[in-house]
């Protein structure tokens, strides 16, 4: 009789261990961003960006059942961080409600001031989460991250047209 010897389990690497902490934390600030968006689009005046907004609270839901996914890839239950970044730029989001004059298209323009910062912090997560999958060879997980990342750019190359297009020059004028 023949036996084989078990392989010895493969320890993680730092790398991916990395990895695994970005996708908790990124979890945590897309559950955290699904609870503050539609505050964000109750307190906006313009309809257009109100729309905008509604329209991101339905990606980031898509978002959040996507790193779900890239947790199965990973063989991991989902489970969230607390990602202290997401938390200061909602934190930040709600200070600009309260310290601007309901509506106005300045409390508009915080608005979108505050929802770039999330998206910039976003594209930066993601960016970087896109290039670790792929070093991993971990396609699969790669590809949703990307399709996420392609969505936070839209995102906020919308918020900056709706910004320059009409909101800031009402804004300045107030």
């Amino acid at each position: 009789m023949v036996t084989q010897a078990k392989a010895p389990k493969k320890k993680e690497s730092k790398f991916k261990k990395l990895f695994i902490d970005e996708i908790k934390d990124i979890y945590w600030a897309e559950k955290h961003l699904v609870k503050a968006l539609p505050k964000m689009s109750k307190g906006a005046t313009s309809s257009k960006l109100s729309d905008a907004i509604d329209q991101h609270l339905e990606e980031t839901k898509t978002h959040v059942s996507r790193l779900e996914e890239v947790f199965g890839i990973l063989g991991l239950k989902p489970q969230a961080k607390k990602c202290d970044a997401m938390a200061g730029l909602v934190k930040e989001a709600e200070s600009i409600l309260e310290d601007t004059d309901a509506d106005t298209m300045v409390r508009d323009a915080g608005i979108i001031i505050a929802s770039q910062k999330v998206e910039h912090y976003e594209i930066a997560s993601y960016g970087s989460l896109v290039a670790f999958a792929k070093k991993m060879g971990l396609k699969e997980a790669a590809s949703l991250l990307s399709k996420t990342l392609d969505e936070e750019k839209a995102t906020d190359k919308g918020l900056t047209k709706l910004a320059t297009s009409e909101i800031n020059e009402e804004a300045a004028a107030a």
